[in-house]
């Protein structure tokens, strides 16, 4: 595969520090994905938030989420989407600079205006995604929490594509830890992952299954959700 950005155009600009959503070279790579990429043709496209560890497919949380995604339906009929910090990120080009190379968590930050900022610009991304694989796919499912959630939320009253959007609101107010910096808790929950299986069973019209986590794929990604 081609590189999104060949090594002598990228920005000497470091992808380490808060302002990773105005770095030209992510700027750059998103544009790309929204006007050059080729989406493939699935039964459901699956939005997954990005993780600490790269590639997001080989972090703890990406491991878990799959375990639940491919212990129901098979890999041809499903494409996983990364979006968060990283933008707009198909499976198939985590691998690729800059989504491999960044190392800035959004969910640190507690500027407001770059929190702000990113909201609005993570969904117009989000929503010009969705704009333009409208026929790629028959389901659509969201898994997020947090400004991720705002930012998914946001991007649907942009744009009349369906999206069913988990964890469900009554599952989220359950786990809510109020003395914690990030309230939510962990996406990589059973109570939570149990909310995904049920999207994903229900959306197929599939029998629900019990969600339960494996010790060997219950290590998170030392996120910044447990600071």
């Amino acid at each position: 595969m081609q590189p999104i950005i060949p090594e002598d155009e990228r920005s000497k600009e470091p992808l380490d520090t808060e302002r990773i959503i105005y770095h030209p070279d992510m700027i750059k790579a998103n544009d790309w994905v929204i006007n050059e990429y080729e989406a493939p043709y699935r039964e459901v496209c699956i939005f997954v938030p990005c993780a600490k560890r790269k590639p997001y497919h080989e972090s703890p949380s990406h491991k878990k989420f799959d375990r639940i995604i491919f212990g129901i339906l098979k890999p041809e009929d499903v494409h996983i989407v990364t979006f968060g910090t990283c933008g707009i990120a198909p499976r198939e080009l985590d691998t690729q600079y800059p989504f491999m190379n960044y190392t800035f968590m959004m969910g640190k930050c507690n500027v407001t205006k770059i929190k702000r900022d990113f909201i609005k610009i993570e969904s117009e991304r989000i929503a010009a995604y969705l704009e333009k694989t409208r026929n790629n796919y028959r389901h659509r499912i969201a898994y997020c929490i947090g400004d991720f959630r705002t930012a998914m939320e946001q991007a649907l009253e942009m744009v009349d594509v369906k999206v069913d959007i988990v964890p469900r609101e009554a599952t989220i107010q359950k786990m809510i830890q109020p003395g914690k910096s990030f309230i939510y808790n962990s996406l990589s929950s059973r109570e939570y992952l149990q909310d995904l299986s049920d999207a994903i069973t229900d959306a197929f019209g599939l029998p629900g299954r019990e969600v339960g986590l494996k010790e060997d794929l219950s290590v998170d990604d030392t996120d910044w959700y447990i600071l």
